[in-house]
């Protein structure tokens, strides 16, 4: 396979985040199209990589999966404390946090 229908892919997935993240309300369903960006970005450092033959975007993806695994504590985190205290994950309510 090709490795520019991998870049395809990746740009696909990464529109179909953008756009969730425009479109919807619901902090979490914003946090999985987030990370479907994050994984599209992945996805076409892999496919860069491969096509120029070496291993540089392959480490990059690597560590760009370990600060999206921290991201999705600390996010996670500010969704739960968000629904507990408004009983809504919408992200309108998230201006409301404000001291």
């Amino acid at each position: 396979m090709n490795p520019v229908n991998y870049l395809y892919l990746a740009a696909l997935l990464f529109t179909i985040g953008a756009t969730g993240v425009l479109i919807r309300r619901n902090a979490i369903v914003v946090f999985m199209c987030i990370e479907l960006m994050l994984n599209a970005c992945n996805l076409a450092l892999v496919a860069f990589s491969r096509m120029h033959g070496n291993l540089d975007g392959q480490i990059i993806a690597f560590f760009t999966m370990v600060v999206a695994a921290a991201e999705v504590v600390v996010g996670l985190a500010i969704i739960v404390s968000l629904f507990r205290s408004r009983h809504s994950a919408s992200v309108d309510d998230a201006s409301l946090m404000k001291l």
